[in-house]
């Protein structure tokens, strides 16, 4: 059971593996890009690709998709990514129970968005773990973890492609250990839980009171979606590479101030940060030289 690009890995691993996969289940076609065109999900396409059966329920909670299920009399359900929560009945039909695959190092960083939050967050590592699923959000028993650091330069981009491959990794590493009866789940500790909120567009807008170190941190933990912005007068800016600069001055922050020939440096909270590829509504991303060929934001403008 799964949806977007992150749980495709995990379904490759597993047929890779040679696991015998009767059934995947994932979200209903949804409408897409300008036109609306009526999109599957990739976890579909990977599915078709493998000539594997698909299910696309609108609801995970209904009867009907439950006793679907009942039918398949399945030994185990693994989950990445799903977008449903199942209920306890769900999780129930398996024989050996429902795995998931969650792209943080439990118990930190629950949710939907750990990828984001930890970049964010400016943690220095993350991974994945996989889990017994109960009733709750992320809160089962763990089974296995994998550790990778998260670099300077990581975007949510680049750290979810780097995730996505572990965790179909870690997935068959479970699935052995399991067949080998070598698995011993342990109770996450709930006290050290933390909660990775879905982001909205509005968590991108660029409050530049903040410390130019953290402004850059959330400039990569957004880059690809949803993309931290500013404006410049009435024109949105996408930013998604930047570096700080370390300064000292009394500027307003968001103010631009003096740097390098093709530079726009912007006065942050703490330090600056020198802004180097961004995208003005409806442009192109462009590297900041390119840009600053065709518009100009002159010294003392101030960004918003």
């Amino acid at each position: 059971m799964g949806t977007p690009d992150f749980a495709v890995p995990a379904l490759t691993a597993l047929a890779d593996y040679g696991c015998r996969i009767p059934l995947v289940v994932t979200q209903p076609d949804r409408p897409k890009g300008r036109g609306r065109k009526l999109t599957p999900p990739p976890v579909k396409k990977a599915a078709e690709g493998l000539g594997l059966a698909i299910m696309q329920p609108e609801a995970a909670k209904s009867d009907a998709f439950y006793q679907a299920i009942c039918e398949y009399r399945p030994d185990l359900l693994v989950v990445v990514a799903f977008g449903h929560i199942l209920p306890k009945r769900v999780l129930e039909i398996p024989l050996y129970g429902a795995i998931n695959v969650h792209a943080s190092l439990l118990p930190k960083y629950r949710g939907p968005a750990p990828i984001q939050w930890a970049i964010i967050n400016g943690e220095e590592k993350t991974g994945v773990t996989t889990m017994l699923m109960d009733s709750g959000l992320d809160t089962g028993e763990i089974l296995m973890t994998s550790e990778t650091p998260i670099y300077p330069k990581d975007t949510a981009g680049t750290l979810h492609d780097r995730l996505a491959q572990a965790g179909g990794e870690l997935l068959k590493q479970t699935i052995a250990a399991m067949a080998a009866g070598s698995l011993r789940p342990i109770p996450q500790n709930h006290g050290e839980a933390t909660y990775a909120p879905m982001l909205k567009k509005a968590d991108g807008r660029i409050d530049w009171t903040h410390s130019a170190e953290r402004i850059e941190r959330q400039i990569r933990g957004m880059n690809p979606w949803p993309q931290a912005h500013c404006f410049y007068e009435d024109l949105r800016l996408n930013l998604f590479k930047a570096e700080v600069r370390p300064a000292t001055h009394n500027a307003l922050p968001g103010t631009v101030i003096p740097g390098f020939s093709k530079e726009l440096r912007i006065a942050a909270g703490r330090d600056a940060l020198s802004i180097l590829e961004l995208q003005a509504a409806s442009g192109k991303r462009l590297p900041i030289g390119d840009f600053l060929s065709g518009m100009h934001i002159p010294e003392g403008a101030v960004l918003k």
